[in-house]
C-alpha cells in the first residue's frame, strides 16, 4: 500500500507501510477503501474481524460483493472465500454511479457497510471462530502472500 506523507499529514488516518495481507483488525470506525483487490484480500478482512462488533464499526469501498457472488460457482464461493459466502445475508451494498468518464475506473465497485440488524439475524452458530484462510485448493489466488514481515503504521 503506498501512503502520502503529504496527504497523511493534514489528516487523521494511518496508512500501513507493510502488506498485512487484509487481516488487519477493526477496533474503531473505519473505511477500508480496496478498490480493484483481489477476493482473498476481502476474505482475509473479514476473518480477522469476524464479530458483529468489528463489523458494525467497517465500511468497505471495494469490489461488489453481490458481483463475486454472481461470479463464482456457490461451490468455490463456499470453499474458497468462505467470509464473503456467510456475510452476503448481513451486508448492504450500493453500486458507485456509473459515469461514462471512468468505466475503467469504478466499474465494479460498491460501497458496502454491515448493518447489525441484518448481522444479528445471521444464525449465531456462524460466528464461531473459524480457522485463518489458507487458499490451498484456490487456482487463481489474487493475493500477494506476507514472507513473515511484521506490519509498521503510519500515522500522523
Amino acid at each position: 500500500m503506498r501512503c502520502e506523507n503529504g496527504a497523511r499529514a493534514n489528516q487523521s488516518f494511518c496508512c500501513r507501510k507493510t502488506f498485512s495481507e487484509g487481516k488487519r483488525k477493526i477496533l474503531t470506525p473505519t473505511i477500508v477503501y480496496m478498490i480493484h483487490c483481489g477476493k482473498a484480500l476481502y476474505n482475509n478482512l473479514l476473518w480477522k474481524n469476524w464479530s458483529v462488533d468489528a463489523l458494525s464499526k467497517t465500511i468497505i469501498i471495494g469490489n461488489s460483493f453481490k458481483r463475486i457472488e454472481e461470479r463464482l460457482l456457490a461451490r468455490i464461493l463456499t470453499r474458497d472465500y468462505a467470509y464473503i459466502a456467510k456475510i452476503l445475508k448481513g451486508i448492504e451494498e450500493t453500486a458507485f454511479p456509473e459515469d461514462p468518464q471512468y468505466m475503467d475506473i469504478f466499474n465494479d465497485t460498491s460501497v458496502h457497510w454491515f448493518p447489525v440488524p441484518k448481522l444479528m439475524d445471521i444464525p449465531s452458530k456462524t460466528w464461531l471462530p473459524g480457522v485463518e484462510p489458507t487458499y490451498l485448493e484456490c487456482e487463481e489466488l489474487e493475493i500477494i502472500r506476507n514472507q513473515g514481515q511484521e506490519s509498521k503504521i503510519l500515522c500522523p
